[in-house]
Parts: structure tokens; sequence; C-alpha cells
């Protein structure tokens, strides 16, 4: 006999994670899918996390570590999965898996969280992996000791920048605007640093090189100017990877999926938590928050 759950999550990053712990400790038979090996979500991106509470100047997989220790304590199936459609039959919904395998539940928590967002331009996709990246904490090693770019204006870009300086020989962060999304705790440490610069009001147009990425050409006002670079990351935000609901759920114009603040979506028994969500702050303190709201609706919705 087939084995239907009483909770799958998809997705196991902070909100994920979170979910599978209330929904263990609330004895919900509970299984969480996610495609990566190693799981955490956008927290294995983060080189240094000062703001999740308790938990000061740990690195994203340190408190990946963590979460996913807390989770294995109970009693939750772990698979390694591409869940890739969401099919709602009466009371049961199935998550079909890329590898053609199928998981069943009664109840399905959408945690997926998002992809990196593309600048859009020229030499982006060529050069990926040959001096374009997503993830300083993942490919900075690969830039000792030479100058590279940074483009955003949050607190992800700012970290990142604020970690190559360690590893770099000179990061440069490049902006479209001259304000910030970043804390202004984030943009005064990089002032501070004696090996980076901030650049705003220029708009990166190109991303040069034949082999590896040698230049970035951006228009400055009416004019167009080049920077020399070995690499450059990209930290512009994230988007949602609707494809697993876009065609079943309720989502915002950018297809994050609208849920309140109980985490429930469009149909019933369907529940969104964490990046994937259209809200207003997208922090890891939030994502958990999510994620147990999620799994205490889930519970309730179960009761019922």
């Amino acid at each position: 006999m087939e084995k239907i759950y009483d909770l799958i999550i998809v997705g196991a990053g902070a909100a994920g994670l979170s979910a599978a712990i209330y929904g263990a400790r609330a004895n919900l038979s509970t299984a969480v899918i996610d495609s990566k090996n190693i799981f955490g979500g956008q927290m294995l991106n983060t080189p240094e996390i000062d703001n999740y509470p308790g938990l000061p100047s740990m690195s994203g997989f340190e408190l990946s570590e963590k979460f996913y220790s807390h989770a294995s304590k109970y009693n939750v199936d772990f698979f390694e999965e591409k869940a890739e459609k969401l099919r709602c039959e009466k009371d049961i919904k199935s998550i079909i898996c890329k590898s053609g395998s199928i998981l069943k539940g009664k109840t399905v928590i959408i945690a997926s969280g998002g992809v990196h967002r593309k600048l859009g331009v020229p030499g982006e996709e060529r050069l990926l992996g040959k001096g374009v990246g997503y993830c300083a904490s993942c490919d900075g090693a690969l830039f000792r000791e030479k100058e590279v770019f940074v483009a955003g204006g949050g607190d992800t870009a700012f970290v990142y920048a604020i970690y190559l300086s360690r590893i770099c020989s000179r990061v440069h962060l490049i902006h479209r605007r001259d304000k910030f999304r970043a804390a202004e705790s984030y943009v005064a440490r990089l002032r501070n640093m004696k090996n980076a610069d901030i650049i705003t009001n220029e708009i990166i147009k190109s991303i040069n090189g034949n082999e590896k990425v040698e230049s970035i050409t951006v228009m400055s006002g009416s004019a167009e100017k080049e920077y020399p670079a070995d690499g450059i990351f990209i930290a512009i935000g994230v988007e949602p990877d609707k494809s697993l609901y876009e065609e079943i759920l309720d989502t915002d114009p950018a297809g994050f999926i609208i849920a309140k603040e109980d985490c429930k979506t469009s149909v019933e028994g369907i529940f969104a938590a964490g990046d994937v969500r259209s809200k207003y702050f997208r922090q890891i303190s939030t994502a958990v928050g999510d994620g147990a709201c999620a799994a205490h609706s889930a519970e309730l919705y179960l009761e019922r």
C-alpha cells in the first residue's frame, strides 16, 4: 500500500525545515523534498549571517547544518528529488518528480524559494562559470587576489562584497541607483574596506570576454564606460520558480504565491511559506516564521 503523508514540504530552506520541525512535532507524517543534496536553500549562498537572533556571525552553511540537524531529530523523510508538477485529486495532493516518482499527501507546503534573478545582458549566460557567478561563498575562492565586481544594492550584494574583500585584491559594488535596500550597517562596513568601493548610478550593459570575463561595459548617464574585471557576482534578488504551481494557485504579477499570514493559498490544503510567498520582507527569520505558521495551518486543516 502506497504511503500517503499528512504533510509534504517542497523545499528544504529555512521555511521548509522550520515547517518540518513543527509538522513532525505535531505528529504529522512529514516528507521534505528538495532537488539539492545539501539542504539549506538560499542560506547556503550567504557567507555570513549576522541578523538571525542568538546566532551572530555565522556562515549560511553552518546555520543550514543546524536547521537540518534539528529537523533530522524527528521522524521526517527527506527526498533528493526535483518536484516538477503538483496535482490535486479530491483530498489528496500528488507531487510528480523529475525521476518519475510520485509523493502523495493530504497537505502540501510549498517552500521552494526562488532562483537567482538575471541581469539579462550580453555575455551573462555565455560566461557563466567563467567569471560570472551568483554565489560568492561558493565561488569566491576562485578569485583570490583578483579584481571583481558585485552587482546589486541589497543585503546579499553587500554581504558578498564584504566577504570578497577578504579574498580579492579589489572589489567594486555597482548599483544602478544611489540608494540601497541593504541595511546601513552593511553599507558602512563596505565603505570602510580599504580594497572596496561603491559605484552608483551606472547600469551594466554587457559582460565581455572570450574564454573568461575580461571587462564589463556600463552606461553612466549618456556615456558608455568599460571597466577591467576578472569576475562579476550578480546579486539582484530572486524570482520564484513557478512552474510547479502557476496553473493551480493564485499568484501576484511577479509569480509569487498569494497567501495571507496563515500561509493558506487559493487551494484548500496547500500552503506557501518563505521567499516563494508574496510578502513585504524576505529574511531567514521571516521564512522560519512562515514555516511555523504553514505547518500549524496544515495541522488545523487536517483536524477539521
